[in-house]
């Protein structure tokens, strides 16, 4: 199984962590902490050191009441890190963001993936993924970052989730987007409540069994403070034992602020379920 993505052809057979790397003032995990280029860069090698195969470089928070940031500031954050990535680290170079012009100027830079928390549905994002011949992540959100917590529903999470991501494919199909550059990821905590993402969780297989490879984000993420009562800084072991979940419900692809752990978790989990690595 593999994820085309421009030049790189990720093996996805064996799940895989990707790092993020937000650079912004007001991630609701990380902010600020990577701001400047040379603390981002570092930070990039250690993701790497740790045992990441993709670099998510992220410019604009999408935190549950998150503001619209301006092009011209995304782009200042994100494409000096991603030459500064490409030029000194062997990985593939993954952007976060659902601003088109961002997403061709992060391309030239170096990156290889589009991570877009609105499923490639600005206009033109279909058609510059395809010319790009980038891999995409394409993921549900039920409304918009600034309101997407208020009043989250559904009257079947999974089948409605299921319907959207399927839908969202067609259409980069239809938009020249290889089906082999597609995966899917649910979003969790994008417009959903706790049980939501409960259920979700419980049903991971069925996100598996979609025609594209699941990515699963719940690092540090509100569900894991809710079932434990514990801040930001004290849901690693929550986080490992999601991922470890997924892991065995058939994601392929772990998106984690920490590393390194979760490197080894879900290397662990695969050895069970698939023999150790040759």
């Amino acid at each position: 199984m593999l994820w085309r993505c421009r030049h790189r052809n990720i093996d996805l057979a064996r799940p895989l962590v990707m790092g993020i790397l937000n650079i912004t003032p007001d991630s609701f995990s990380d902010g600020g902490r990577y701001a400047g280029l040379d603390a981002a860069l570092a930070r990039a090698r250690e993701i790497l050191s740790e045992g990441a195969a993709i670099i998510d470089v992220g410019g604009q928070s999408t935190r549950p009441g998150a503001l619209e940031v301006e092009e011209s500031i995304e782009l200042s954050r994100v494409v000096p890190l991603i030459e500064g990535i490409a030029a000194t680290c062997d990985v593939a170079i993954s952007i976060d963001t659902s601003k088109p012009a961002v997403m061709a100027a992060a391309m030239a830079a170096g990156a290889c993936i589009i991570n877009d928390v609105y499923a490639l549905r600005a206009p033109g994002a279909r058609a510059l993924a395809a010319e790009m011949q980038a891999g995409v992540c394409l993921m549900h959100m039920q409304g918009e970052p600034r309101t997407m917590q208020e009043r989250p529903h559904y009257n079947d999470v999974v089948g409605e989730i299921s319907d959207f991501l399927l839908h969202e494919r067609e259409a980069c199909l239809a938009a020249g987007i290889a089906a082999e550059s597609i995966v899917f990821d649910p979003g969790f905590g994008f417009g959903k409540s706790l049980e939501h993402n409960l259920t979700l969780l419980r049903e991971l297989p069925r996100f598996a069994a979609l025609d594209a490879p699941l990515l699963v984000g719940v690092s540090r993420k509100n569900v894991i403070g809710k079932i434990l009562g514990k801040p930001l800084n004290e849901r690693l072991y929550g986080g490992l034992g999601l991922a470890a979940l997924a892991v065995s419900g058939g994601a392929r692809i772990i998106r984690t602020h920490d590393v390194g752990p979760t490197c080894d978790a879900i290397r662990t989990v695969s050895a069970v379920l698939q023999g150790m690595e040759t």
